[in-house]
């Protein structure tokens, strides 16, 4: 079963809801159950969802090398390569950022 708090969008996973929402405070009285094709929805979703933030998180960690390999500056070529990385891993970690931005929307985020 799946409970959002309806302060703050937290989901929790189990039998009943929290006490207390572990994100807000919020009491156990703020929680609905998430029911059907919404809770479904939610967990199809999860692995697209941390496949994104994994990507993001991989991303980062290539554009702080490639930061690395422009500011050194010493074969032409490799400057090239360092901008089209960073332009390319830039345009995609926003892309997926959007992409996080429709899946709330849409209720298919927790």
């Amino acid at each position: 079963m799946k409970w959002r708090c309806g302060v703050c969008g937290y989901i929790h996973d189990g039998e009943k809801a929290p006490d207390k929402c572990p994100k807000c405070g919020a009491p156990k009285e703020q929680f609905s159950k998430i029911e059907g094709d919404a809770a479904e929805l939610i967990e199809k979703s999860r692995k697209t969802n941390e496949m994104h933030v994994a990507i993001m998180g991989l991303y980062s960690k290539v554009q702080k090398w490639a930061k690395i390999v422009k500011n050194e500056d010493l074969d032409p070529t490799c400057v090239q390569i360092a901008d089209r990385v960073l332009k390319d891993t830039n345009e995609t970690i926003q892309s997926i950022k959007a992409e996080l931005e429709t899946h709330m929307k849409k209720g298919k985020w927790g």
